[in-house]
């Protein structure tokens, strides 16, 4: 438990020392949150706005988790590995799974960290939530399922891509990338079918569209997430690419230094 809780402490420090990694987690969803709430509801109609800030307000910070896991977590890990400290780790009696572990408690750490504040800045804008109680707590499933995707990215990027900035930027591109195509930054329903399909598949932006399902309806969501086969699907590929990266980041990231 000491080697995780080691590897725990260090990375969340380092989460909130890089500048970088704050702004993309942090700063940025904020200041979409930001323009979502009083640039992007313009015109709608006055009873709905506060779901649409609040539709905005998940989603950014589905956006927040999936930057944390898809470019800090391979930063870290490309950080250890240009300093030397992932070759000291490998010459002590230490097993790659206590490292990987310690490594996702801390992201998952600081996720919460930075899901709280832009979700404080949402709810200080008029974002408001039409389902609560009970609703909260599968929204709450679905937003773990989230890290645990995004993680298992980061931890194939940071297993292939070898130096820091190209860890993160690597990471960030396929963050914004995923996310914009996705519907993230705009409604299920202005995407082309195409999009629509691979928004169903895709872990995250299925389980962000679960989320704001969950929360505030489908009318926000676009569409029901929450039959048995999407949900399956959402759970499968989210535990799928958590599983893979680090089978992959234990073979050949840890064993290749």
């Amino acid at each position: 438990m000491s080697q995780i809780a080691a590897a725990f402490t260090k990375t969340i420090k380092e989460f909130l020392r890089l500048r970088t990694m704050l702004f993309w987690t942090i700063a940025w969803p904020i200041v979409w949150v930001l323009i979502g709430s009083f640039v992007f509801v313009s015109g709608a109609p006055k009873e709905i706005v506060p779901y649409l800030r609040g539709a905005t307000t998940i989603s950014m910070m589905v956006f927040a988790l999936t930057i944390a896991g898809i470019a800090n977590l391979p930063g870290n890990i490309a950080s250890d590995r240009e300093n030397g400290l992932l070759a000291k780790l490998m010459s002590m009696p230490i097993s790659p799974w206590k490292d990987f572990t310690g490594r996702i408690l801390g992201l998952a750490a600081f996720s919460c960290i930075a899901a709280a504040l832009v979700t404080a800045v949402g709810l200080a804008c008029g974002a408001r939530f039409s389902n609560t109680g009970i609703r909260v707590l599968p929204a709450v499933g679905f937003l773990l399922l989230v890290i645990c995707a995004s993680a298992g990215i980061g931890l194939l990027v940071g297993t292939f891509i070898r130096r820091l900035q190209g860890a993160v930027m690597t990471g960030v591109g396929i963050a914004v990338v995923t996310s914009s195509v996705s519907g993230m930054f705009m409604p299920y329903s202005a995407l082309p079918p195409l999009l629509q399909q691979f928004a169903r598949v895709y872990p995250i932006s299925s389980a962000n569209s679960s989320a704001i399902y969950a929360l505030i309806g489908e009318g926000m969501a676009g569409y029901n997430p929450l039959t048995p086969s999407q949900t399956g699907l959402t759970v499968g590929l989210a535990l799928f690419l958590l599983v893979l990266g680090t089978i992959l980041y234990s073979r050949f990231c840890w064993r290749s230094e």
